[in-house]
């Protein structure tokens, strides 16, 4: 659950910096960016410390080296959130986030399953939805940026 609260946290005290005038802060969706990078610097130092190991049980017994891949994916969670920050690797990040959340998923159907799951025992209902809402936010930061190139490349098209 705290990840969710930190995403939703973040983002709307970014929306509020910027309704309180600071136009410094850029417009939507810079505050998602922020909400997302906030929640996966979380959830990637809880990959080292506090939570570890409760996510190396959380893997299912198909994966070899449940350690190492809560290394990887802790590694992966924190590079994301500082490139998901930088407009250069955003839209890089925010696909392999999106892909990281679609490949961990199987994880938490199997520790809701064993009922192991750090947050919500055997629930697989609220995880699901949560998910999601992650997914939403990564995905949204990915759509902006993949638009934004887009029409940089049309743009770029037209003068030559």
């Amino acid at each position: 659950m705290a990840p969710f609260i930190i995403l939703v946290l973040v983002t709307l005290a970014v929306v509020a910096l910027r309704a309180a005038g600071i136009t410094r802060i850029p417009a939507w969706p810079f505050a998602v960016q922020c909400g997302v990078a906030a929640m996966f610097v979380a959830t990637g130092l809880s990959h080292f410390v506090g939570m570890r190991d409760e996510l190396i049980a959380m893997v299912p017994p198909a994966i070899p080296a449940p350690g190492v891949a809560v290394t990887v994916t802790g590694v992966l969670e924190l590079a994301g959130a500082v490139g998901i920050l930088w407009r250069r690797t955003a839209l890089w990040a925010a696909g392999g986030l999106t892909l990281m959340l679609i490949g961990m998923y199987p994880a938490n159907v199997y520790a809701a399953n064993q009922g192991i799951s750090p947050s919500f025992g055997d629930a697989l209902v609220p995880r699901t939805l949560m998910q999601i809402v992650f997914l939403a936010a990564t995905v949204t930061v990915l759509v902006h940026y993949a638009r934004a190139r887009r029409a940089l490349g049309a743009r770029d098209s037209v003068g030559d």
